[in-house]
């Protein structure tokens, strides 16, 4: 009960501020569509396969979900920031509502975010002659699903860390790394090189390529990448969580 009261409340600050509007749903919509058409500029000699949409659709909603950790970052960190959560460490609730009450609202925000960015892109595939099913869309989503608690986790540790200002300026650092080394925008697999083998090291490449395997109608390399992501989400959340605990109880005393 503790934690939905919380969480209510987080929600509504959410949704006051119109910038969620515009990164969490508005950013990722605008750029599925510019690429899409993009997409279509490219001659079919160059075979390029990134902006397809069964490529592009898992690929901007997996970076629809570095916003999520943004906003998640900001909000915690405000918190901190107007001892809005010091006055509340004199309430009985335990350091692990606080975590649902954070965690709750932005795991939904993430949801309706994959819904509606799904929701437009089979609707841009009906038009562009690539349809996509609808248990391709609800796979990738149930495939996202780690992804999400890893950004919430790097959201929440970021928030506890440092303060409002410095916050979004360590996720702008992860937001690039999802996009460039993720192979949102890029072929990583085609690329090779260096480039793959750095890919390989962090969760963003695996979150994408798992996002889309479903869409691919193959199951090659299903395990690492779903052991990558699932291990790096709670390595991540638990870290958040560990964190969060530790400074709240040095704020009490």
């Amino acid at each position: 009960m503790k934690s939905r009261v919380f969480a209510a409340r987080t929600w509504k600050e959410i949704m006051r501020d119109p910038l969620s509007y515009i990164f969490c749903l508005g950013f990722p919509l605008v750029m599925l569509v510019i690429m899409s058409i993009i997409d279509k500029s490219i001659p079919a000699e160059a075979g390029m396969q990134v902006f397809r949409i069964r490529n592009l659709a898992p690929g901007i909603v997996y970076f629809g979900l570095t916003f999520v950790m943004l906003f998640t970052s900001i909000q915690v960190s405000k918190d901190r920031t107007t001892a809005l959560l010091l006055r509340l460490y004199a309430s009985p609730m335990k350091p692990v509502e606080y975590i649902f009450g954070y965690t709750i609202p932005m795991v939904a925000l993430a949801v309706v975010q994959m819904v509606i960015c799904f929701t437009v892109s089979f609707g841009i595939g009906l038009c562009v002659g690539d349809t996509l099913k609808i248990t391709e869309l609800l796979l990738s989503m149930v495939a996202l699903l780690p992804s999400v608690f890893l950004f919430v986790g790097f959201g929440i540790l970021f928030g506890t860390l440092v303060n409002e200002k410095a916050a979004p300026g360590l996720c702008s650092i992860l937001i690039s790394a999802a996009g460039m080394i993720g192979g949102i925008w890029m072929d990583i697999d085609g690329l090779g090189g260096a480039i793959k083998n750095v890919a390989r090291l962090l969760p963003f490449y695996h979150g994408v390529s798992l996002a889309r395997l479903p869409f691919r109608k193959t199951a090659d390399g299903i395990v690492e990448h779903l052991l990558w992501t699932v291990v790096c989400g709670v390595l991540v959340y638990g870290l958040a969580v560990t964190v969060f605990r530790s400074k709240m109880k040095k704020d009490i005393r």
